[in-house]
């Protein structure tokens, strides 16, 4: 592998046999993926545009409103008409999967603490039919235009953008559900054949990452209602950034890890994960690195 410190780390953390395994898919072109935005379409329509484009799919077990593209890249995608009608969305698998592990509530104030670019902040809206109270913070003013101008296409109505730093929110805030998708180092993004995908990644990095997602949760605990409940996800498949960061705020927080259900749960490509209950998705050509926990505070 190119990248000295990453090779170390996963052989370290995961075995030889493991760390081979997600070489392997680091080293796999990624397919193209969206999400039917049931905002303004049904999945249904959207196979129907995509099969008279001359586009190939299948569709995902987890998520009816997921496709994965055959031989198609995004720049064929935003030829669509629907794509500029924001009737579908980028994303890929993994990063769908914090949202559907959350499961929002119509009615329920959500927070998403690092909403840009608003996929994911979108895909809530969605999911709760726009019956939801949202709050997406953004720290980065041009981060923040990118996220409304997204929720704007999306057709996310009950949206409240915050152009804060979600660590310094007051805590009188309470929120019912929070999506705490933090910060990280992108390691279960690298693509090998791909060097801009991990010219930023260093073990500084990782550490640096790690005390930004601390805090983070720290707060998402603080201001989550009693009974409420959050999911913490990062792009990582290093346990610094992701068990370790978990085990580290749930200390005296009166909190804990819930499993993870989901419909297709059988067809994800799973890591050993030393949190119990909690999700780490290994890099595929279907998948990014991934890792996904579910925490309810106790009531």
């Amino acid at each position: 592998m190119q990248i000295p410190f990453l090779a170390q780390a996963l052989t370290a953390q995961y075995g030889e046999a493991v760390a081979a395994q997600i070489e392997q898919g680091m080293g796999e072109q990624r397919i193209t993926t969206l999400r039917a935005n049931l905002l303004k379409t049904t999945p249904e329509d959207v196979a129907s545009v995509l099969s008279a484009a001359g586009i190939a799919y299948t569709r995902w077990a987890a998520e009816d409103a997921a496709f994965l593209l055959e031989g198609a890249d995004e720049r064929a995608v935003q030829a669509l008409p629907l794509y500029e009608r924001g009737e579908i969305y980028l994303q890929s698998l993994s990063s769908m999967l914090p949202p559907l592990a959350l499961a929002p509530q119509e009615g329920a104030d959500i927070l998403d603490m690092a909403a840009a670019p608003g996929g994911k902040t979108a895909q809530m809206a969605a999911m709760t039919g726009n019956r939801a109270n949202i709050t997406a913070c953004e720290i980065n003013q041009i981060r923040a235009e990118k996220l409304k101008y997204n929720l704007e296409k999306q057709g996310a109505t009950r949206v409240n953008i915050m152009v804060r730093d979600a660590r310094k929110l007051e805590d009188f805030f309470r929120f019912d559900q929070i999506l705490l998708d933090a910060p990280c180092s992108g390691s279960g993004t690298i693509l090998l054949d791909e060097p801009a995908s991990y010219r930023a990644f260093s073990e500084k990095l990782v550490r640096n990452s790690a005390v930004t997602q601390l805090a983070l949760l720290k707060k998402a605990l603080t201001i989550l209602k009693r009974g409420g409940t959050m999911v913490y996800s990062t792009c990582s498949i290093l346990n610094t950034e992701n068990e370790n960061v978990v085990r580290a705020a749930l200390k005296g927080a009166h909190a804990h890890v819930e499993p993870i259900i989901l419909p297709g749960m059988e067809t994800l490509p799973l890591l050993p994960c030393a949190l119990e209950g909690a999700l780490c998705v290994r890099p595929t050509a279907q998948y990014e690195g991934f890792f996904v926990a579910r925490i309810r505070k106790d009531s």
